[in-house]
């Protein structure tokens, strides 16, 4: 690893990669990606309570960035929103 990187960026660029590669396999679809980031969103929001102990600011950063993957697919790959 180069010192210059940072711990768990090499998970990050494998499951962006995964999730870009279910999407275009259509084994994801956009709203999948739309609840997985709700999810995540929502483990950040209750991370003090969460039944899988993350940390509070690590469950934050991955919410954001689920959001910003998220965004990405949804631009790129587009596909239908989940229903309200």
């Amino acid at each position: 690893m180069l010192p210059e990187t940072r711990a768990g960026d090499e998970a990050t660029v494998i499951l962006q990669s995964l999730l870009c590669l279910l999407r275009e396999k259509n084994i994801l679809t956009r709203a999948d990606i739309e609840t997985l980031c709700d999810r995540v969103a929502m483990r950040a929001t209750l991370a003090d309570r969460d039944p899988l102990p993350c940390a509070a600011e690590a469950s934050r950063a991955a919410a954001e960035e689920m959001a910003r993957i998220g965004g990405y697919i949804g631009k790129q790959y587009g596909g239908k929103h989940r229903r309200g």
